[in-house]
């Protein structure tokens, strides 16, 4: 579902409802913002938490676990 958005002077933007109820920040909340090469992405803290913890298992299972080898890793996926 894509749907616009203004952004205040402030920078200040209200989410549609819909998507506010759906994420579970209807009543307030906070969200996580990722800038990716694409565009932004909104997260919940807990899809955040999840989104982490899938990293860490596919990297988890790699021979070589260290965090270095990790961090390595992470890096070349990830382009930077």
């Amino acid at each position: 579902m894509n749907q616009q958005v203004s952004i205040t002077p402030n920078g200040r933007m209200s989410l549609p409802a819909e998507i506010r109820k759906r994420l579970g920040v209807a009543g307030g909340g906070t969200l996580v913002v990722e800038e990716t090469p694409d565009g932004v992405i909104l997260r919940t803290v807990a899809q955040s938490i999840a989104h982490a913890q899938g990293l860490a298992r596919k990297y988890a299972r790699q021979p070589a676990a260290s965090v270095d080898a990790f961090l390595a890793a992470r890096k070349d996926d990830s382009g930077e």
